[in-house]
């Protein structure tokens, strides 16, 4: 499947082994499959991939695990610094194409009266040797995404990852795809339990809730440790989000799904997206919690332009 980027470069994510910073970069377990076909390599009557294609797959894969693994320590050494920074960050500022280390410095920079002297030298260093590490990946990356491309399944599948969708809410009842039909705009939170901004946001995403029900809109809120129906996550997450007054619906999904990819590809928490009745994407996700009035405001100007799209229609 092809890699998707939302701002930054994410990978799979390990859920059992998230880091206490809010990054869901993981060193996981269980390793994407890369799939590379090339010219050569696939059979133009079954479109089978030939053993070539597969080596390959492995071990650019191989290899991007081991840069993420890079990553993860960098963020998991100085967690205290990085859990900082990663509360700070506005999708606004962020170049979807661009390197994620000159992001992390731009979110630094313009930040940088909030740290002390030896903390800005920690993460000046750390994002130097960051940059160095997401250029690697982009030369990966890029060597497979032509082959990649020509995949319109899986191009189709990552468009639209939620209108196929199913999954259970903590109370065990079913949830499918018309959680989205219902809605002229889905507002889905996705987080997870030891990340401190995931936490804080979550009075102000019931907030949110409350204001959009009556213009057709829901907060929904997808806690990534809770995949595969997690009874242990789901009970902590159920206490925290008890703790916050967070009432909103919370839902576990298949980690394998289209939806479940999808949030494997995410890397900084927490991350909010807007979703329409067809079950399709709108618009750029959102860094951030929506704590920070100002991402509130831009999120709200977004969910009123879905909603006047829908009425539109």
């Amino acid at each position: 499947m092809k890699t998707k980027r939302t701002f930054i470069p994410v990978f799979t994510l390990s859920v059992a082994l998230l880091l206490t910073a809010c990054n869901g970069k993981e060193a996981a377990d269980t390793k994407k499959t890369q799939t590379t076909q090339t010219e050569s390599g696939t059979e133009a009557v079954t479109g089978s991939v030939a053993e070539s294609g597969t080596e390959t797959a492995g071990a650019s894969g191989t290899k991007l695990d081991d840069l993420y693994q890079q990553e993860n320590q960098i963020f998991s050494d100085h967690a205290d610094v990085w859990n900082k920074v990663f509360g700070m960050m506005n999708k606004s500022t962020a170049d979807p194409s661009g390197n994620y280390g000159d992001y992390l410095a731009d979110t630094v920079e313009a930040n940088k009266d909030s740290f002390a002297e030896d903390e800005l030298k920690t993460l000046t260093d750390d994002i130097e040797t960051i940059r160095k590490i997401e250029e690697q990946m982009a030369e990966i990356e890029n060597g497979n995404t032509a082959s990649e491309d020509s995949d319109a399944k899986n191009d189709s599948e990552e468009a639209s990852p939620f209108r196929d969708f199913s999954g259970q809410d903590y109370d065990g009842n079913t949830v499918d795809k018309s959680l989205f039909s219902q809605n002229a705009v889905t507002v889905v939170n996705f987080w997870f339990t030891g990340c401190k901004p995931c936490v804080a946001e979550l009075s102000k995403l019931n907030e949110l809730n409350d204001a959009i029900k009556s213009m057709g809109g829901e907060v929904v809120g997808i806690n990534t440790e809770t995949f595969d129906g997690n009874q242990d996550a789901i009970k902590e997450a159920a206490a925290v989000l008890k703790s916050q007054g967070a009432k909103y619906r919370n839902l576990s999904i298949d980690s394998a799904s289209a939806a479940g990819k999808y949030a494997s590809d995410i890397m900084a928490f927490p991350t909010t997206i807007l979703v329409d009745r067809n079950g399709n994407i709108v618009g750029e996700p959102m860094l951030g919690g929506i704590d920070n009035q100002e991402n509130y405001d831009t999120l709200m100007k977004q969910i009123q332009s879905v909603i006047d799209a829908d009425s539109a229609k």
